[in-house]
């Protein structure tokens, strides 16, 4: 492409090109999100597009150091990587090596915790909100931007996820109390006393590598593979987690794969402490979270869903 000498118009589509070729699924976006990082526009502007768009057709010279990125996202290196950030409920938050990537799907699974913990505050209660294998801390601190006033914690045990998170604990919301620690056994002072328990654990079995190579080669396999032989052990003991921590009808949130539907409700239902357990679909109508209500000691359902919720 030639940094020094081509045009921002020329150096993008020779960009689109090139990762077109590679098989990069959005070659125009990427290449000009590559752009807006080294031209220096803000990550939350950058996201809409239109500032590179414009610097092309007033024709900008290309910034230096886009070849290089485009060869190293041609490579299959994720973009977030490359720029540092991802976007997450229009939350702009700081990734990178040793950190799963927020993906767009796990946004819904937010969706559930931040109505939750809304229709709380609004009704004059408190909202405790705990979020197990919080990775960076993405849907942590969804609730904690999108729902003020709640008293979140995070739980994280891989040492590098953990730097992630609380680089973005600082910067976007530092009342969230951040916790390096076992997601299954962590905060057993809470016991019994939390109103809203969400997860996105690992669930890949073992067998099953991821086909993208953005997500096989460079998400921790920590934040993929949930042990086991179909790779639920993580979520089994996830769900026996949420059984200790929430009160009577407190609600319990967490994410799978969408061919895991039945095999996440029946480890819902095995802990013997649940009701109203039932399947969620993310925004492409795929199944991808099952959704379920702490019971009583007595049995039974205290509270109605949440604001919004729908029945099975």
């Amino acid at each position: 492409m030639g940094d020094d000498a081509a045009r921002l118009p020329e150096a993008l589509r020779a960009a689109e090109r090139a990762l077109a070729a590679a098989g990069v699924p959005s070659p125009r976006v990427d290449a000009e999100l590559l752009a807006a990082h080294l031209l220096g526009i803000e990550a939350g502007r950058a996201m809409s597009r239109g500032e590179v768009q414009a610097a092309a057709i007033l024709g900008r010279p290309a910034p230096a150091g886009l070849d290089e990125l485009v060869a190293r996202r041609a490579a299959r290196e994720p973009l977030q990587h490359l720029v540092g950030s991802a976007a997450f409920r229009g939350l702009v938050l700081s990734v990178g090596p040793g950190v799963f990537v927020p993906r767009p799907e796990t946004e819904q699974v937010a969706e559930h915790a931040v109505r939750e913990a809304q229709a709380l505050l609004a009704g004059g209660a408190r909202a405790r909100v705990v979020d197990l294998c919080t990775g960076s801390a993405a849907i942590a601190l969804a609730v904690a931007h999108e729902a003020p006033g709640a008293e979140v914690h995070a739980v994280e045990l891989d040492a590098a996820a953990h730097a992630w998170a609380a680089r973005n604990v600082a910067a976007v919301a530092p009342g969230v109390r951040l916790l390096r620690g076992d997601a299954r056994t962590a905060l057993r002072e809470l016991d019994g006393t939390v109103d809203v328990v969400v997860s996105n654990p690992p669930y890949v079995p073992p067998g099953a590598v991821p086909v993208d190579p953005e997500v096989a080669e460079h998400d921790p396999a920590v934040a993929l593979y949930g042990l086991g032989a179909d790779g639920l052990e993580v979520p089994r003991g996830i769900a026996a987690a949420a059984a200790r921590l929430l009160r009577p009808g407190g609600l319990f949130v967490m994410e799978h794969a969408e061919v895991q539907d039945a095999a996440a409700r029946a480890l819902v239902v095995a802990t013997g402490a649940f009701a109203e357990v039932r399947t969620e679909t993310d925004l492409t109508g795929r199944a991808r979270m099952v959704l379920a209500r702490r019971q009583p000691d007595g049995g039974g359902v205290d509270g109605p869903l949440g604001v919004g919720d729908s029945q099975p």
